[in-house]
């Protein structure tokens, strides 16, 4: 039988402004769940947050896109919204919830979704990363890091298992098209995509040898949804480690440097992306800077195994400094490019508003 672990998030609601989700709602998706292992419907679970998003991950024989499991997740996100968020007054409570009623499945409708679905191996080794303050597009360049970088993974190099390469399967999230990409021979025809994360971004990634899914992400972009910013997209990616896959060491490499992502205050500005651990997993410093968590599990006959704080570890001490003072520098910047993000994608931010009434002024 598969096995089938999904992430779903949402922000449905936090603390003291975009800082944290309050443990009442972690509570009360903890008490959901269990009752969904109780009727069978999932094997385990372990419910997180990253920042202010409240984070589902969950593993069952449903495979993706599962009605059931989308509409458990998306059940767990309106009661929590409407028995404890609105309740106790949690700020932007419900947000990524933008239509009203569940039609079958959570994509499109706010949450972010990764999902895979395999067979187990003899040890299934997971990584799970939730980041907050930017977007999906802030994958692009840790998945070309962990699966096409030999510099960054020696697997690359001298695992027979990897030297083949792996597929990239990259969507263009305006147009809905996807594209294939085989590397190493494509890796030029890759990048020429990804490096634009605010349009071309990696959703999946499989093994050449086999095709064996390797790696999944999220791609909602809520601005393109709603037609105006409603909070960044803060999305999630479940990477496949060890035994014919990156070792988990290679995966975390990636993180060693904190790259430059959109989002941070407002949805509207570029900052360094900082691995922290889940007791820093909350964003103060203007709504910041952007930051990822990441957990690790085993899979053992389609239960999730731990988890593993994957970041709480002296050995990204420097990294999070060094993305302390990428802050203080773009920071400067102030109102100014590149800090604050370009006219396009300021389109779905509120500055339009402002430059309406600048055009009004004119015109007088």
């Amino acid at each position: 039988m598969r096995t089938t672990v999904s992430v779903i998030k949402a922000d449905i609601g936090s603390l003291a402004g975009h800082v944290t989700v309050p443990k009442e709602v972690i509570e009360y998706a903890e008490a959901r769940l269990r009752e969904a292992v109780e009727t069978g419907l999932i094997n385990s679970f372990y419910v997180t947050h990253a920042g202010d998003d409240l984070e589902l991950i969950m593993s069952h024989f449903k495979g993706v896109d599962s009605e059931e499991i989308h509409g458990l997740a998306w059940r767990v996100f309106k009661g929590a919204t409407e028995e404890v968020s609105k309740r106790l007054k949690l700020y932007g409570a419900g947000q990524d919830l933008l239509k009203d009623a569940f039609s079958g499945n959570v994509r499109g409708m706010g949450p972010g979704v990764a999902e895979l679905e395999f067979e187990e191996r003899k040890s299934d080794p997971i990584a799970v990363f939730m980041a907050d303050k930017t977007e999906p597009g802030a994958w692009n360049i840790y998945l070309y890091k962990i699966f096409a970088d030999p510099f960054n993974t020696a697997g690359l190099v001298i695992d027979p298992r990897l030297h083949k390469g792996f597929i990239f399967r990259v969507l263009d999230v305006k147009s809905g098209e996807e594209f294939n990409f085989n590397t190493p021979e494509d890796t030029y025809d890759l990048l020429a995509l990804i490096g634009t994360p605010s349009r071309y971004v990696i959703k999946n990634v499989y093994r050449r040898l086999d095709g064996e899914v390797a790696a999944a992400a999220s791609t909602t972009r809520l601005s393109l949804i709603a037609g105006k910013y409603v909070g960044k997209d803060d999305p999630v990616m479940i990477v496949r480690a060890q035994s014919g896959f990156p070792a988990m060491g290679e995966i975390l490499e990636a993180f060693t440097t904190p790259y430059l992502v959109a989002g941070w205050m407002r949805g509207s500005h570029v900052g360094p992306l900082m691995p922290v651990s889940l007791k820093y997993s909350k964003v103060a410093r203007f709504d910041g800077p952007p930051r990822v968590v990441g957990l690790g599990f085993q899979v053992s006959e389609g239960k999730l195994i731990g988890p593993v704080d994957l970041f709480d570890d002296p050995s990204f001490d420097h990294v999070r400094r060094v993305a302390s003072e990428m802050a203080d520098y773009i920071r400067r910047h102030g109102p100014f490019m590149p800090h604050r993000l370009g006219p396009e994608e300021m389109e779905y931010t509120t500055l339009p508003q402002v430059m309406e009434k600048l055009k009004r002024k004119v015109e007088e």
